[in-house]
C-alpha cells in the first residue's frame, strides 16, 4: 500500500489531502500521474471537486465586486409584472426611495418588478445592482442594472443579497421571492444576521401568507409569537423606505452604544491593572 506521494505506507492507505482512501477505493495512479497525463480525458472538468472551484471563483468574484458599495438594500419581488402593472409602478418608487435615502439597490437582475427597483435605483442617481442566476430559461440582465454579476449557483447569490445587504424589502412574487423572504426571515430570527428589517410591501397580497404564519404555526408552537415581528408589512412605498431608515438609524445607535462599553471596559480593566 502507498500513501498519495507512491511511497510506501503500510496500513495508512491512499491519502488524497484530507481525504483517505483503502482497499479497492485506491486508485491506480497517483496525483501527479493523472495531472500529467495527456489522454485528452476531460471527464474533469464535470466532477465535484472542479465543480467546488468554481463555486468558489463565484464568492470570490462577488465579494470582489461589491466590498465596497457602501449601505445597500435588497429588494425582491416577481419577475413576471408587467411594467405597466401597479407593482411596477411601486418598485421604481422603493428604488427611487432607497436611493434618496442613501442606500445603492440590490435586486435579482432580472425584469418585473427587479427591473422596476432597478430603474428607480439608476434614474435617482444611485448604484443599481443586479445579481443575475443561469437559468434554463433565458433572463437576462435588465438594463437599469449598473453592476451586474451572474451566478451559476442559488446558494453563491444569496450569499450575497443578504451580506451586502442592510434591509430587505419585498414586494408581491412568486416561489423564487418566497426563497428570499423565508431565507432573511430565518437568518434574521436565527441570529445568524443583524435584525436587520423586513418589510412586506402590498397587505392585500400577504395577507393570506401572514393568516396562516400567526394561526398554524404559531398556534402549534413552531414559531414564537414575538417572531411575528420580524415582518412589518406596508402599502406605501415611502413607508417601507421610511422603516428600513429607522431601523437602520436604531443598529446604527446599538452597534456605537456597544463600541463605547467595551471601551469603557476596557479604560476599567487598564485602571485597575494599574492600581
Amino acid at each position: 500500500m502507498t500513501s498519495d506521494d507512491a511511497l510506501e505506507a503500510p496500513g495508512t492507505g491512499y491519502r488524497k489531502g484530507p481525504v483517505l482512501l483503502r482497499r479497492s477505493q485506491i486508485p491506480k495512479t497517483t496525483s501527479d500521474q493523472r495531472l500529467l497525463s495527456g489522454d485528452g480525458d476531460t471527464s474533469w472538468l464535470h466532477d465535484d471537486p472542479w465543480r467546488v472551484m468554481r463555486i468558489q471563483s463565484e464568492f470570490v468574484e462577488g465579494f470582489g465586486a461589491l466590498a465596497e458599495i457602501g449601505p445597500a438594500v435588497s429588494v425582491f419581488g416577481s419577475a413576471r409584472v408587467a411594467v405597466d402593472h401597479p407593482d411596477y409602478q411601486i418598485g421604481e418608487s422603493v428604488g427611487r426611495g432607497l436611493v434618496e435615502a442613501g442606500y445603492a439597490v440590490i435586486t435579482g437582475g432580472g425584469p418585473g418588478v427587479m427591473a422596476a427597483a432597478n430603474k428607480g435605483a439608476s434614474e435617482a442617481g444611485g448604484l443599481s445592482i443586479g445579481l443575475g442566476i443561469e437559468l434554463p430559461f433565458e433572463q437576462s440582465m435588465n438594463q437599469w442594472v449598473d453592476l451586474g454579476i451572474s451566478f451559476r449557483y442559488f446558494f453563491a447569490r444569496k450569499m450575497m443579497f443578504v451580506k451586502y445587504a442592510q434591509g430587505f424589502v419585498v414586494l408581491p412574487g412568486g416561489f423564487g421571492t418566497l426563497d428570499e423572504l423565508f431565507e432573511a426571515l430565518t437568518l434574521v430570527q436565527t441570529h445568524k444576521v443583524t435584525g436587520f428589517p423586513i418589510v412586506l410591501v402590498g397587505s392585500a397580497y400577504w395577507q393570506g401568507l401572514l393568516d396562516w404564519i400567526a394561526g398554524p404555526v404559531v398556534d402549534r408552537g413552531m414559531i414564537n409569537p414575538d417572531d411575528l415581528e420580524l415582518l412589518k408589512v406596508v402599502d406605501d412605498p415611502d413607508e417601507a423606505v421610511r422603516i428600513v431608515c429607522e431601523r437602520g438609524a436604531e443598529l446604527r445607535k446599538e452597534e456605537l452604544d456597544a463600541v463605547r462599553r467595551e471601551a469603557k471596559a476596557r479604560r476599567r480593566a487598564a485602571e485597575g491593572n494599574g492600581s
